[in-house]
């Protein structure tokens, strides 16, 4: 690997490789596209791989009257999920000012999300990346680039339209604290993945910037508070999975939300209003009466323990009921093998 410093793009997905990631892939500085999904990798994402602002150098692209854009090239796309990394997520990451897809889900990470993520430029306003496949002024890479991803709760693999999506999906991992507010300056974020962590605090009160979001899952953390208005002014939003948090208060008004079905917002006992079937009193919350959570989860935990209690006990019970008269009355044997015996000659004529 130390002499490609001139790859573009390196694909390992699902290959069963293991082990630490070699260093040697420091070296490959000119690297657009790095997809290692759904390996074995161990030990922490190194911070050399905040380094991939690329060998390609600068790319011009004249929008007329002698006016141009000038684009960094670096790393565009990092898909790390499904592997066995631990530690924090180093902040060197914030560096790759080309980064567009950001994905580290299903890992063991733990620790903070950056505050400079809201730095990422590439991630800011879309429509001046340089990672346009179908703009043919650009870096031509769409036809050889591909990467699997999870969007809108569904596992896709991306070719062609690789280009145009933004996002970062961090879920099943371990991360804890808050959702920093900065990442609601990624105007340009397609979608956002936070689910399955111990994430705490509330949902930023100025998501409703994020107007290009069309899908986002903050679902089974330990975030509370009451879901902010600005979330049901963003027109875009396809996809929403607020499920099993802390939430509280009514859903805001608007058609947006209301698109949604129930269990968008399940898991929430405190949270009322359309499309969710309790609704709101005049204090804000819920008519109905707020099961204890703690109640809850001895009656879960109740329930499960007769269930399993109840497994033999059924088997007992359908065996006496059925098998054992056919087991000790003769007659009764007789008499049912005499029935199947004559079902077996009668179904064939049954299908000519």
């Amino acid at each position: 690997m130390d002499s490609l410093m001139w790859l573009g793009s390196l694909h390992l997905h699902n290959n069963h490789l293991s082990g630490d990631v070699p260093v040697a892939l420091k070296n490959c500085s000119g690297l657009l596209v790095v997809d290692l999904s759904e390996n074995e990798f161990i030990g922490n994402i190194q911070a050399w791989m905040g380094n991939f602002n690329g060998t390609f150098g600068k790319m011009y692209e004249f929008i007329g009257h002698d006016q141009e854009i000038i684009y960094e090239l670096g790393l565009m796309v990092l898909v790390l999920h499904s592997n066995k990394f631990n530690g924090s997520i180093p902040l060197e990451l914030c560096h790759l000012h080309s980064l567009q897809i950001l994905d580290l889900g299903n890992n063991n990470l733990s620790g903070t999300i950056p505050r400079c993520f809201g730095n990422s430029s590439s991630m800011i306003k879309p429509s001046t990346s340089p990672f346009s496949i179908h703009n043919e002024n650009h870096f031509a890479i769409g036809s050889m680039d591909s990467a699997t991803l999870v969007m809108k709760g569904v596992e896709y693999e991306f070719h062609n339209t690789l280009g145009l999506l933004t996002g970062i999906d961090l879920s099943r991992n371990k991360l804890s604290g808050g959702i920093p507010e900065e990442v609601t300056g990624l105007h340009g974020l397609i979608f956002l993945n936070l689910s399955h962590n111990h994430l705490q605090g509330k949902i930023p009160v100025k998501i409703g910037a994020m107007t290009s979001l069309e899908s986002l899952d903050l679902s089974m953390n330990r975030i509370s508070g009451v879901i902010p208005q600005g979330l049901a002014t963003i027109s875009f939003l396809s996809h929403l999975n607020l499920s099993y948090k802390n939430l509280s208060g009514k859903i805001p008004s608007g058609t947006q939300l209301r698109i949604f079905s129930p269990f968008s917002f399940i898991g929430n006992p405190e949270l009322c209003g359309a499309p969710l079937n309790d609704d709101c009193g005049e204090d804000g919350k819920p008519k109905s009466p707020i099961p204890d959570n703690g109640d809850t989860e001895d009656s879960g935990w109740m329930d499960m323990k007769w269930f399993y209690l109840g497994k033999p006990w059924g088997f007992v019970v359908g065996f006496c009921a059925i098998l054992a008269p056919l087991a000790f009355n003769r007659a009764w044997r007789h008499a049912y093998c005499q029935f199947l015996d004559e079902m077996k000659h009668k179904l064939p004529g049954w299908f000519l």
